[in-house]
């Protein structure tokens, strides 16, 4: 569990790992440099909670941290929670069933949105993607949130945790890497995952890099695992990897985020991948960001 700045949520999310029904819990989190009392009020769990550990760091961003508490971590199984997030009190149990039961490398399970100050999104329970082509799932979207799985430790140290270098997609990149080492996984097909959205600097909130990270991850498992996409006709592939780069471009022109189109219209022009139709689009994006946003 990375932290930062979470003093109002962070012990909620403590004890929604230690009230599990899997009692044989260990819990690390890195304080990753915050500035308010989160530090304080996680040394004071510890007086609760003795297979709680706690580390600082300097603030490098949430994966930087949780490769650190990987360091550290001696379960058998791995599973990740944001210090501002929650899982249902049988959550480890139901998803290491999955995993026994099955013999399986990793088990993932369905949730909801809860909305600090508004309507809770719908609950949400992912396909089994077992069942179907994997590479086409995961290429289409991140097939799960970073706190809605259970994977075993040997499968995270072969894919060497997180890799630093597509800061806003981070937790796809690594499930997807994953899904290039294991197919074996299985759906617990309940929703035992909270992801509270309050968009106080949640990462989801800056669309144009979340964007472009996303495409670069889809690219470079394409390059690097040809043989588990040589069975998709390339237009399908060539869809599945660009597509989302086309439809939020124009979201984003539409719903005058200008900044984020501007961003990705400049980006399309560049790889090439542009059709005649985008040009206009692609032709406004240069311009200067004063002069585009009284033309439009």
């Amino acid at each position: 569990m990375p932290c930062y700045n979470a003093e109002n949520y962070v012990e909620s999310a403590v004890e929604s790992v230690f009230r599990q029904t899997h009692a044989n819990v260990e819990l690390i989190v890195v304080d990753d440099g915050s500035t308010d009392k989160s530090y304080s009020v996680l040394t004071q769990c510890q007086q609760k909670y003795p297979n709680l550990k706690v580390f600082q760091q300097s603030n490098q961003g949430p994966f930087p941290a949780r490769n650190l508490a990987l360091k550290h971590a001696a379960g058998e199984f791995i599973a990740f929670l944001d210090a501002d997030d929650y899982w249902a009190p049988d959550f480890l149990e139901k998803l290491l069933q999955g995993i026994e039961n099955n013999n399986a490398d990793l088990s993932y399970c369905g949730w909801q949105n809860v909305v600090e100050g508004g309507e809770n999104g719908p609950a949400y329970l992912p396909p089994s993607y077992e069942k179907g082509d994997i590479s086409q799932a995961f290429l289409a979207s991140c097939p799960w949130p970073i706190h809605a799985a259970l994977v075993r430790r040997e499968i995270i140290e072969k894919a060497n945790g997180f890799s630093l270098r597509r800061f806003s997609a981070m937790d796809y990149d690594l499930w997807i890497r994953i899904s290039a080492i294991t197919r074996n996984i299985v759906l617990v097909p309940e929703v035992l995952a909270f992801y509270r959205w309050h968009n106080h600097g949640q990462i989801s909130s800056i669309k144009w890099r979340q964007v472009l990270d996303g495409w670069q991850v889809r690219k470079d498992f394409v390059t690097q695992n040809p043989e588990l996409v040589a069975h998709i006709p390339q237009e399908r592939l060539d869809e599945l990897v660009n597509g989302s780069v086309f439809t939020q471009a124009y979201s984003a022109f539409w719903k005058r985020d200008l900044v984020s189109s501007q961003r990705l219209f400049r980006e399309i022009f560049k790889s090439g991948i542009w059709r005649f139709k985008d040009l206009k689009y692609i032709g406004l994006s240069f311009l200067p960001y004063a002069v585009l946003s009284r033309i439009v």
